[in-house]
């Protein structure tokens, strides 16, 4: 055991094995307790700022909005253990939306604002959503097209009651912003919380228990299929609260914590570690705008005077490579949080001595673990805060284990990062196999990294095991590249990899071998996955091979095509 209130002081470790105690307790709160009691804490403080959209909220008026959204939604026919699916950017009613599901017991689905038809359909259709939020459009993204695709009976239906034979368990579309066909507005619904509907929502508070499931989050699958991550109030409660008090803001927030967020609502980073942290701590969160900008974010820091910064890699390698930087006044920002994928310690330096911003610390996990495992301390060394992903926040349990023989390896020795305790998610929905396969009978999720662990408890990060790419915070299985190409007419194999960028951390490459006397470009090879998937998986770098390194067991070898992407992308 590791007592880590404060970090680590004494080398404490022969082994690999780690398990954080804390004078903190773990907590039985739901998510609409945690937010009662911090309304009550700081009813006129700003909870949330959304600059772009000109809305400021205190807690007291986001509460009153909840509450209102919540009845409307049990009035409009969902109930306790219904699916709905949020889609869109980063909104005010993305965060309402958020707190009015938990409030009623609806179990929140986050979908990426990016997702297009196919990927949307399998995503109602894994989890039987009886319920879609989403704006219009966002940019070019046209989210009710979208669905009228996929649910074409959408548009000649009463709002409430779409019957679908796609989607049999969708009965209700609420629009964001204007009204649709078939759909109920968000003030329609708002409008249908009636005085019944709101005892019905007073009496449903009584039957919601820490342990219900509350949010269903997206991650890739290594065979090409997104997995439905399943967490409880209990889990993203309780990892909010523990990853808030690593960052202080259980008492800087007696003062002010401002936190700019410019990462998506949708991704775990955002949604828990920001918007459950917000109700936990009393945070404010300040929104630059609804899709990631460079320049808004910094004017939004300054203009804000934002305390706190939450961002992916790139978002700080935007702002070190920024050219105008040095004419913002960033000194209110005293920290920040970089999550999302790995960060170089060159990026950590750099981000600290150009930005002013001395205690940024890094969080380490995933959505299977709610999302967080390991975080820095702002008092940490320099040296610790760039080199490592911090110690194991409290009641959290961890071990590096030998790939092969599953022994836990002495301290500083390489192997499997894997986790246990509170954080870990209930499971894949719907999905037991896939569970088992990264959930220990005894409670370990299985990491897929490769790490090391010095005498302190502290974790570095080696790599990955699991073949995964994480380009600028999204994670992308290059199975699922795969699957799209190799339904091209023209492709008869296709290969994705990884390679370095310095921007996105990682940036996607794909080999071609083409069928036949097949002719085709680059452009033609992004042209046709832009059609089939979110905008962050098309590759980059598309280069044409007559054939793939193969090993004695007739296996692609990846890491050789690696080094031929470097090679002939000179890298």
């Amino acid at each position: 055991s590791v007592h880590v209130d404060s970090p680590p002081a004494v080398p404490a470790l022969t082994t690999s094995y780690v398990r954080g105690t804390s004078s903190a307790p773990l907590v039985l709160h739901t998510v609409g307790e945690v937010l009662q009691r911090t309304v009550e804490r700081f009813p006129e403080r700003e909870a949330l700022v959304f600059v772009e959209q000109g809305v400021r909220k205190t807690f007291a008026q986001f509460q009153q909005d909840v509450d209102g959204v919540a009845a409307g939604l049990l009035a409009i026919g969902l109930t306790k253990g219904d699916r709905l699916c949020l889609w869109g950017p980063n909104s005010y009613e993305w965060v309402l939306m958020q707190f009015a599901t938990a409030k009623a017991g609806i179990i929140l689905v986050c979908m990426n604002s990016a997702y297009q038809s196919q990927e949307a359909d399998y995503v109602l259709r894994k989890v039987e959503c009886k319920a879609v939020a989403c704006p219009t459009q966002f940019k070019s993204h046209k989210y009710c097209d979208i669905l009228r695709q996929i649910c074409p009976e959408m548009e000649a239906s009463s709002p409430g009651d779409i019957r679908s034979s796609r989607l049999p368990e969708l009965r209700s579309v609420v629009v964001l912003d204007s009204p649709q066909p078939g759909t109920f507005s968000l003030e329609e619904v708002m409008q249908a919380g009636s005085s019944r509907s709101r005892q019905q929502l007073q009496d449903l508070q009584r039957t919601l228990t820490s342990d219900d499931p509350i949010n269903i989050l997206f991650t890739s699958g290594t065979t090409g299929f997104p997995k439905a991550a399943t967490l409880s109030h209990f889990n993203i409660v309780n990892n909010s609260n523990l990853f808030g008090r690593r960052a202080e803001y259980d008492w800087r927030s007696l003062m002010s914590v401002r936190i700019c967020i410019p990462v998506p609502m949708f991704h775990c980073f955002g949604a828990v570690i920001g918007g459950i942290g917000m109700a936990v701590h009393g945070t404010s969160l300040v929104f630059p705008s609804a899709g990631y900008k460079i320049k808004t974010t910094l004017e939004t820091l300054q203009n804000e005077r934002c305390t706190d910064l939450f961002g992916t890699p790139t978002i700080f390698v935007d702002m070190v490579n920024y050219q105008h930087l040095d004419k913002y006044d960033l000194s209110s920002v005293y920290g920040g949080v970089i999550g999302g994928a790995p960060c170089s310690p060159e990026l950590m330096k750099d981000m600290i001595v150009s930005t002013g911003i001395k205690k940024i610390t890094i969080g380490y996990g995933c959505t299977e673990l709610s999302p967080c495992a390991f975080s820095n301390h702002p008092k940490d060394s320099l040296e610790r805060r760039t080199r490592t992903v911090g110690y194991a926040l409290p009641h959290t349990e961890a071990k590096i284990v030998n790939p092969s023989t599953g022994e836990v390896v002495p301290v500083g020795q390489p192997g499997e990062v894997m986790v246990r305790g509170y954080c870990v998610m209930k499971g894949y929905w719907g999905d037991e196999d896939k569970t088992k396969e990264c959930i220990t009978e005894d409670g370990w999720y299985q990491t897929g990294d490769s790490g090391s662990m010095d005498a302190y408890g502290y974790l570095q990060i080696k790599g990955r095991i699991k073949d995964i790419i994480i380009r600028g915070g999204e994670n992308v299985y290059p199975a699922e590249i795969e699957k799209v190409l190799y339904t091209h007419p023209k492709v008869k194999e296709a290969q994705v990899v990884g390679v370095e960028d310095f921007r996105m951390g990682e940036e996607i490459c794909v080999f071609i071998r083409l069928g036949d006397g097949q002719e085709c470009s680059a452009g033609e090879i992004r042209d046709y996955c832009r059609e089939k998937m979110a905008r962050f998986k098309i590759p980059r770098y598309v280069l044409f091979v007559d054939g793939f390194p193969i090993s004695s067991s007739g296996k692609i070898l990846k890491s050789e095509l690696r080094k031929q992407a470097e090679k002939l992308l000179e890298m």
